[in-house]
């Protein structure tokens, strides 16, 4: 699948998926915070909301995007045609987050067909891992009345992946919901990575790197969820990553600086897409 994409909405793209639970309900998650604690969990280190909340402001993420708007033309984004090849709830849950992604990149570049594509992989991988409501008919419905406003449709999105989050904690199930945000994590990065490289853009480096934030706090999350074994690269994968964003010269945004992460994150990504 060929797509024509903009350097100005990769990054915004990016921006809306790890942001969707940034905003989740104050007073579901304050309940949800104080069952955690209960139980004896940290629900400062669990709380999927910690990544969301340290992502670069949006305004400045399309303010740097603005700066680099070449086109170009590329095939990054997760093949539609594997999304049944996910059979363990752990890479169901993994790239859920990463068609989810995927369908904000489609949405945001105006694909309309592909947008309801990349919906339909949403919905088969929700229904899958129980929060079908959260991706149902009527999500579906209100994206296609709203394709022409773009700021709708992410906004649709964004609600889905929030009522996801909230879903999954209420039911004891926070392992699931850090999966999903991993693998919206590492989709965006490694979107945010083939587009500087294609555009030999040092500001977008910049901003892949300004990520380090969420990445700590991503880690974090990982480490005190409990997740399969099949999946326990993940965490393995991003105390790679963390040790890259430590080595980084600060200052240095090259596409140089950039290689040992771009690479890394391919592996990782790799891995999540092709998981069984």
């Amino acid at each position: 699948m060929l797509f024509n994409f903009k350097t100005s909405y990769l990054l915004v793209s990016f921006a809306f998926i790890v942001m969707a639970c940034g905003n989740n309900n104050e007073d579901e998650l304050d309940s949800i915070d104080d069952k955690m604690q209960i139980s004896g969990i940290d629900s400062q280190k669990i709380s999927a909301q910690n990544v969301f909340n340290t992502i670069s402001s949006r305004s400045t993420i399309i303010e740097v995007a603005k700066l680099s708007g070449a086109e170009y033309n590329v095939q990054f984004l997760n093949n539609p045609d594997v999304v049944n090849n996910y059979s363990l709830e752990s890479s169901q849950a993994l790239n859920l987050g990463v068609y989810g992604a995927d369908l904000n990149a489609a949405s945001i570049f105006d694909q309309t067909q592909e947008t309801m594509l990349f919906f339909k992989c949403v919905n088969i991988l929700a229904k899958r891992i129980g929060v079908s409501n959260s991706f149902d008919e009527n999500m579906g419905d209100r994206m296609t009345n709203n394709q022409e406003n773009r700021d709708s449709t992410l906004s649709i999105i964004s609600q889905a992946f929030q009522s996801a989050d909230i879903t999954l904690r209420k039911n004891n199930r926070p392992g699931t919901s850090t999966l999903l945000v991993a693998g919206a994590w590492v989709e965006g990065i490694y979107i945010a990575c083939q587009s500087a490289k294609e555009n030999n853009s040092e500001l977008i480096v910049k901003e892949i790197f300004l990520q380090k934030e969420s990445l700590l706090n991503l880690v974090e999350l990982v480490k005190s969820s409990t997740i399969s074994d099949e999946v326990k690269y993940i965490s393995n994968d991003l105390n790679t990553i963390k040790s890259i964003y430590d080595a980084k010269i600060e200052g240095v945004n090259s596409l140089n600086s950039l290689s040992a992460l771009d690479k890394k994150i391919a592996e990782l990504r790799t891995k999540i897409v092709s998981s069984k």
